[in-house]
């Protein structure tokens, strides 16, 4: 059983940066996408970016690809999602999702973390 989950989250100032962590853990990810979402109070859950686990291969939101990085780490098997200079803006429940196939450009995910929250202060 495939099992996400966040942590990495947290209270922190404008301006700085932030790396969430997804541990993946119940099968082997190679030939699976992860991706990440976020979701702000009163507004619908946003696409983020994802990397493909086999190639390494990212795609992120025009909204946020500036200051976002994914990276994995294959003998932790865990995922990461780093963003700079974070805004406000930013704040929202953060989540990560998994779903087989290597198109970092299909939205549709399969598994879903219980998300983590990630506050900006101005």
């Amino acid at each position: 059983q495939v099992q996400l989950v966040e942590s990495g989250g947290g209270l922190v100032q404008a301006g700085t940066s932030l790396r969430l962590s997804c541990a993946a853990s119940g099968r082997t990810f190679s030939g699976y996408t992860m991706g990440w979402f976020r979701q702000a109070p009163g507004k619908e859950r946003e696409f983020v970016g994802a990397l493909s686990w086999s190639s390494g291969s990212t795609y992120y939101a025009d909204s946020v690809k500036a200051r976002c990085t994914i990276s994995r780490d294959n003998a932790k098997n865990t995922v990461y999602l780093q963003i700079n200079s974070l805004k406000p803006e930013d704040t929202a429940v953060y989540y990560c999702a998994a779903k087989s196939g290597s198109s970092v450009y299909s939205q549709r995910y399969d598994y879903w973390g219980q998300g983590t929250q990630v506050t900006v202060s101005s």
